[in-house]
């Protein structure tokens, strides 16, 4: 028990060391070539195009640090951000958008293999799933993918605050029921709202324990 306690203390303690800071962007990388290195540690934030990302990590931080809108497929690189010195912050791109141009999507594709593939920096990938569709069948073609290449990720999910509270406990219970059979996802679902801070404490307490 007293190790227990000591380890939450210690993550509260990396909590407000950390998310007290300035977070900066750095760099942006649209193809292979352009991948940065750090030599800080990495979470990555990933998602259906529109998920919420940019809204997530801003709320995330505290601070406006990634561009929002309301198009579908606006983050069209690997975005880096630095927080303090201690940890990097990377914004995918989405998937699941059809207007997206093949060319493009491909090279989305050649891009987001490459870093997850071979980025040993990657310490958790955060999976964002809205919570008004639940897993859709392009999310669970990612999740077998990130099982596949043994990436370990974190599901998320975006925009409570657009279900009823009632409906919380049994979509996260779903959820993580379907999470049994995804040997690379943390078996715990965190739900969130950008908008009403709703799940930023325990979402930055899951980043703390990168570190």
């Amino acid at each position: 028990m007293a190790n227990h306690q000591t380890d939450e203390q210690k993550i509260i303690q990396v909590v407000k060391s950390l998310f007290k800071n300035p977070c900066t962007f750095v760099a942006g990388a649209q193809n292979v070539e352009r991948i940065p290195q750090y030599p800080f540690p990495e979470v990555a934030f990933w998602g259906r195009s529109n998920v919420g990302k940019s809204s997530l990590l801003n709320g995330l931080i505290g601070t406006t640090v990634a561009r929002t809108s309301n198009t579908p497929g606006r983050t069209q690189q690997l975005n880096f951000f630095n927080l303090a010195d201690r940890l990097i912050l990377v914004d995918m791109p989405g998937y699941g958008f059809a207007n997206v141009p093949l060319k493009i999507k491909y090279s989305w594709e050649e891009l987001i293999a490459a870093y997850l593939e071979a980025r040993d920096q990657l310490k958790c990938l955060y999976l964002l799933i809205d919570a008004r569709h639940g897993f859709k069948d392009n999310d669970i073609e990612m999740m077998n993918y990130l099982n596949q290449i043994g990436c370990i990720y974190q599901v998320v999910v975006t925009k409570a605050d657009k279900i009823s509270l009632a409906a919380h406990p049994k979509l996260k219970e779903a959820m993580e029921e379907t999470l049994k059979s995804h040997g690379a996802a943390l078996p715990s679902v965190i739900l969130t709202s950008a908008e009403r801070k709703q799940g930023m404490h325990e979402l930055q307490q899951s980043i703390a324990k990168v570190l």
